[in-house]
């Protein structure tokens, strides 16, 4: 479960990356520079990259920890999961720890085995020593939890996350999107506000950006359309520091942007690679642009690993409905509601709009 990085750390990983590869013009099988730079390649999204940089390394020394989560990290985000299954198990044998186990359960996750991967993250916490990693290992069951729609498990497992490390932003967003989702929107708007002014990453700027727009007032308004031109800031930022950023542009643009720009970068990163993830954006940027039975194939191959994603499933009812499949329109958006009824202040009410108009079609 990768977070991307915010601007400074694009340009960061720039700096580090030519670090990186004078050291290998020196000594082109050195195991740390290789490994390192897998970890730089997937941070600047060239998961290609990452995975032949980790094959290397893991040449050189096959129990290279970072090496072998390089590894299921580019694995899993160029969606080749059955291969970042058979990573994770042969890192898991390697070298068992938190940095492992998380990933484990990642993959496990995005399967559909949600059980697998409590079950292992808890595992991964009782093993945790340092407040680092007791707050980001909570932070992933926190939202393993919030997916499945359980928020005051997930609120817990936030609260233990901060009690570890206080300013550890993942669990302030993710505590955010729970409190949206319980019902208690302005705490959640205060607590957006303060990661973004830390982070301004395109996931909690949009999560911002929807609640302010969800309260409707003119003011309101003004300020979401404020934290969705901060995402086009942070895009251009990002690809100037060498980040592939197509992914967090098509969602954003899909459905705060232009259209066709959505589509264009939703297109580039699919040509990059075959994520569930890409292919759900393909799929939604394909239905903004109205090219819905285009549009379909991908929506159904983003829910085709059992992974449990009510915005995945939001985006295939949505689809379905417009290319007149209302049967399996109103199953996908029932799935979605029932599965988290609050994956997206705008989302969930756009379901249960469509739900209603599908039921007095009936």
């Amino acid at each position: 479960m990768s977070s991307r990085p915010a601007p400074r750390a694009t340009l960061s990983v720039s700096a580090g990356r030519a670090g990186a590869e004078a050291f290998l013009a020196l000594e082109p099988g050195n195991e740390p520079a290789l490994a390192g730079q897998a970890a730089l390649a997937a941070a600047r999204h060239d998961f290609t990259g990452a995975l032949a940089y980790a094959d290397r390394a893991l040449k050189q020394n096959p129990y290279s920890e970072r090496a072998l989560c390089s590894r299921i990290d580019a694995l899993v985000e160029l969606g080749r999961y059955d291969e970042a299954a058979d990573a994770a198990a042969t890192a898991d044998r390697r070298r068992p720890g938190v940095p492992v186990f998380t990933r484990y359960a990642y993959v496990r996750e995005l399967r559909g085995d949600v059980r697998t991967a409590r079950e292992v993250l808890r595992r991964a916490l009782d093993s945790a020593s340092s407040p680092g990693d007791v707050a980001y290992v909570a932070t992933m069951l926190g939202q393993l939890a919030w997916n499945q729609g359980d928020y005051g498990t997930a609120l817990t497992h936030y609260a233990r996350a901060l009690a570890a490390d206080e300013n550890h932003l993942p669990a302030l967003e993710g505590r955010a999107r729970a409190q949206a989702a319980s019902g208690e929107r302005a705490s959640a708007v205060e607590t957006l506000e303060q990661v973004v002014v830390r982070s301004p990453l395109p996931g909690p700027l949009v999560a911002l950006g929807e609640l302010y727009e969800a309260r409707g007032a003119d003011g309101d308004r003004a300020k979401a359309g404020d934290q969705y031109a901060l995402v086009d800031a942070w895009t251009a930022l990002a690809r100037t520091g060498g980040m592939d950023a197509d992914l967090d542009t098509a969602l954003a643009a899909a459905d705060h942007g232009d259209a066709g720009e959505a589509l264009r970068a939703a297109r580039a990163e699919w040509d990059r690679r075959h994520s569930v993830h890409t292919a759900d954006a393909l799929a939604w940027a394909l239905h903004v642009n109205g090219r819905d039975e285009e549009a379909l194939p991908y929506a159904r191959r983003a829910t085709a690993t059992g992974y449990r994603n009510a915005a995945f499933l939001y985006h295939r009812g949505m689809i379905e409905r417009a290319a007149g499949r209302d049967d399996e329109a109103r199953d996908s958006l029932t799935a979605a509601l029932e599965l988290n009824p609050g994956f997206s202040p705008l989302g969930a009410r756009e379901a249960r709009a469509a739900l209603k108009e599908l039921g007095a079609a009936r």
